[in-house]
């Protein structure tokens, strides 16, 4: 049992007003987290939604709007941890894509869907771990960082190449902030596949349909995994029982790379 095992932590998380991130914050919480700033692009109302059940969890909620595209709002969301003095926390999850499932397609994305994915998917992490790392290394134990990578990383497949490519980007990234930051920061990510999360919205639900039975088929346990089923991973690579981690990747996939099978978007 995890119990309070994240009493008194200060835990920030980017992306988390919906989906993955959501599920991160209230399990924090409900591990006993004392500050979570839930960072949110575009969606206050859900982010609002995602501070209420912090809340309910008997854990204080900040909410910060900010793009980690650009630096100077990497700064303000850690800027709401700084009162407590740390941050045991950091969770990289915000993330976008650009949807062409059809790899072959070359001439369906262009160098800015590259850019733009690589200025919030990549380049925003790396500047969440530098405008947070003072409050990192302050933090009792050493701070943790995870990365929300993905198995469109490891295997090439998901949403689009510059997505994939993307993410593979961070993992690598992983490693090097791992090697560079210890012994006062670990850094990990996790690695899931498919999240059945308001990341499909606008696919209309005879799709979505389809594309959970093929989620679950393309795996050994026959699962199309929830954001709730990956939180719990994630927040693992936080907690002290992770405290000998670092610089690695999680794979939560539910076993879709031990057969190799990508997911049609159609």
């Amino acid at each position: 049992m995890s119990g309070r095992d994240f009493e008194g932590f200060t835990v920030v998380i980017t992306g988390a007003s919906t989906g993955l991130g959501r599920a991160i914050a209230v399990e924090v919480a409900r591990r006993g987290a004392g500050l979570v700033v839930v960072n949110y692009a575009r969606s206050a109302e859900e982010a609002q939604e995602t501070a209420r059940l912090v809340q309910a969890e008997g854990s204080k909620a900040v909410l910060v709007q900010g793009d980690v595209a650009k630096d100077e709002d990497c700064q303000k969301i850690v800027a709401a941890a700084a009162p407590t003095g740390r941050i045991d926390a950091l969770f990289n999850n915000a993330g976008m894509t650009k949807f062409a499932p059809n790899h072959a397609d070359l001439d369906a994305v262009n160098a800015e869907d590259f850019l733009k994915l690589y200025s919030v998917n990549v380049v925003g992490a790396f500047q969440m771990v530098r405008a947070a790392r003072a409050l990192l290394e302050a933090a009792p134990s050493p701070g943790a960082v995870v990365n929300t990578a993905s198995i469109a990383g490891v295997m090439g497949n998901g949403s689009s190449v510059p997505y994939a490519a993307s993410k593979g980007a961070m993992t690598t990234m992983t490693l090097s902030l791992a090697r560079a930051l210890g012994p006062r920061i670990r850094v990990n990510a996790v690695n899931p596949g498919f999240i059945d999360t308001p990341w499909f919205k606008n696919m209309p639900e005879d799709s979505m349909e389809r594309l959970r039975a093929g989620a679950a088929a393309a795996t050994p346990l026959k699962v199309a995994s929830t954001a709730e089923d990956i939180a719990g991973a994630a927040v693992f690579l936080a907690s002290p029982a992770s405290r000998h981690i670092t610089g690695e990747t999680l794979l939560v996939d539910a076993g879709l790379h031990l057969g190799g099978a990508s997911l049609s978007m159609r």
